[in-house]
């Protein structure tokens, strides 16, 4: 079965992204916060970019920072970490126009549904963004892919 990714502005300074993935919440979670796993499938491909640098302290008051080939950073710090459940970041490399990012994870018979929300301190702000959030759709269908491969590397829980 395939799974859609919607892709909903919810006003004038909020998109929101949803999936359900095929896995638990522990692996889902796991694809967003180990580093190793994080560069396998955040990047759109038909992006043509690479991600050289993936750091992630992934804990309340933790860091992360992702450079990208052309040298183009984007860092930040969680401000909520909740095993398996929900993720908050901050996105600090845009000045004044800053968005927090609140993943939650919620499992229901074996899948988990990933919703993404993207909160930018202003209209302008969110729309300065661009296709960020439709970005998404590519990169989910990557997760997709990583999910069955690691579905296969750890077995059935």
């Amino acid at each position: 079965m395939k799974n859609r990714t919607t892709v909903e502005r919810k006003s004038e300074r909020e998109t929101v992204v949803t999936r359900t993935f095929n896995g638990p919440a522990r692996i889902v979670f796991e694809a967003w916060t180990k580093p190793e796993l994080f560069k396998k499938w955040w990047v759109p491909k038909s992006m043509g970019m690479t991600l050289v640098s993936c750091e992630m302290d992934v804990r309340t008051g933790g860091t992360y920072r992702l450079v990208f080939g052309q040298g183009m950073a984007f860092f930040g710090s969680y401000t909520e970490v909740t095993p398996h459940s929900r993720l908050v970041w901050t996105n600090e490399e845009g000045g004044d126009n800053e968005s927090v990012t609140t993943v939650t994870f919620e499992e229901k018979g074996g899948k988990t549904l990933l919703v993404v929300s993207e909160l930018y301190p202003s209209k302008e702000a969110l729309d300065a963004a661009g296709g960020a959030a439709d970005a998404l759709v590519e990169t989910f269908q990557q997760l997709d892919e990583l999910l069955v491969t690691l579905g296969a590397s750890v077995g059935r829980a």
